[in-house]
């Protein structure tokens, strides 16, 4: 039992490193097949064999949770995703069949057709009462299973838009892997009445994070985004030690930018846009001015010991407007594309080692 233990929470931890590679599907593979009623190895084992290109393997994979479990959702957007693959891939090869990729207008049309659904995608639904409701009393593995739909589909609207493709583009000039901000199961259960998610491969990087908590975890309902830090050593990963290290760089990059050219403009952003930081395990430091509050992260030197900190904004669920962007959609997608479109700039210069 200890053996399948220590499997399962190594092949979780590839999962929140966002690595679904070899050694993640190996880990994974052993684990289906010690523990054949594990439903979270099986949809990981699918998620590393779509990663891999190796598309009936996956599927295999799908069919196991299902015969499990046939509401399973990350099994059934998995499917879906294996679905699209499959059809992308048959649409390529008729094309090299063909001689190339058509004609010019052809390329346009297809061009012009996929900037349309890109324009027109949008979250399955918003997060209301019901949403933190369920967050609050369920486990945190099932409110991630509950919410999972509504959380993956907003990440994948979020990719569409221009300043994901500038974080990609930043991270690939870096040699870092990844064509999309947030893959499939980018999303994690925390602690009871709370979950998160973060960009591909950001567990060791300044995060592109969003995240859900409820007010039993946070004093109040809410949803955040922003830029955090996860200086905690906490979990598997084999790297904790050195990843450490590496987010402290981060973070003190990002503390010496913050103490001289963006003071003033983080100070101001937080004052308009209704911004606030949050370090260790607590709320939402509603209690600090902004100019305070970007005092204190210029002056903490505990960083380590705290092991998160975040500074964006938030909505609360019991506020009339907020309640409103939070349950629609189409303004919610806006909502963090206009947080991290402001934040980028600051983003980038922590990411690519500038400093004032």
């Amino acid at each position: 039992m200890a053996d399948i233990l220590s499997l399962e929470q190594q092949a979780i931890d590839f999962a929140k490193r966002g690595d679904f590679g070899a050694d993640a599907k190996r880990a994974n593979e052993e684990l289906a097949r010690r523990a054949p009623t594990n439903q979270g190895a099986w949809t990981r084992l699918a998620r590393c064999c779509m990663e891999l290109g190796q598309l009936d393997e996956a599927t295999a994979a799908i069919e196991a949770v299902l015969h499990l479990n046939p509401q399973n959702t990350i099994a059934r957007n998995l499917q879906g995703e294996v679905t699209r693959r499959r059809s992308s891939s048959q649409t390529h090869g008729s094309q090299r069949s063909h001689g190339g990729h058509g004609s010019k207008a052809t390329v346009r049309a297809r061009s012009s057709s996929r900037r349309r659904e890109s324009a027109q995608r949008l979250p399955s639904g918003g997060f209301g009462r019901a949403e933190f409701t369920g967050l609050a009393h369920l486990s945190p593995a099932g409110a991630a299973d509950a919410l999972g739909p509504r959380i993956e589909s907003l990440l994948m609207a979020i990719n569409d838009r221009p300043f994901a493709a500038k974080v990609v583009d930043a991270r690939n000039r870096a040699g870092r892997s990844g064509s999309r901000l947030f893959r499939r199961n980018s999303f994690y259960p925390g602690d009871t009445g709370h979950v998160y998610a973060f960009h591909h491969g950001g567990r060791w990087e300044p995060q592109i994070n969003v995240a859900w908590s409820a007010a039993s975890k946070a004093g109040r309902d809410c949803m955040r985004a922003g830029i955090g830090f996860n200086l905690s050593r906490d979990g598997m990963d084999p790297d904790r030690e050195a990843g450490q290290e590496r987010v402290m760089v981060y973070f003190e990059r990002f503390q010496q930018l913050v103490a001289s050219v963006w003071r003033q403009l983080l100070t101001d952003w937080m004052a308009a846009n209704g911004g606030f930081i949050q370090y260790g395990d607590k709320p939402p430091a509603l209690e600090l001015l902004p100019a305070q509050a970007v005092t204190w992260l210029i002056d903490s030197r505990n960083a380590r010991e705290l092991g998160w900190i975040f500074c964006g904004r938030w909505l609360f669920l019991d506020h009339p407007e907020h309640a409103e962007l939070l349950n629609d959609p189409g303004k919610l997608v806006r909502w963090i594309e206009q947080t991290f479109t402001d934040l980028l700039p600051l983003w980038t210069s922590v990411y690519r080692g500038q400093t004032a």
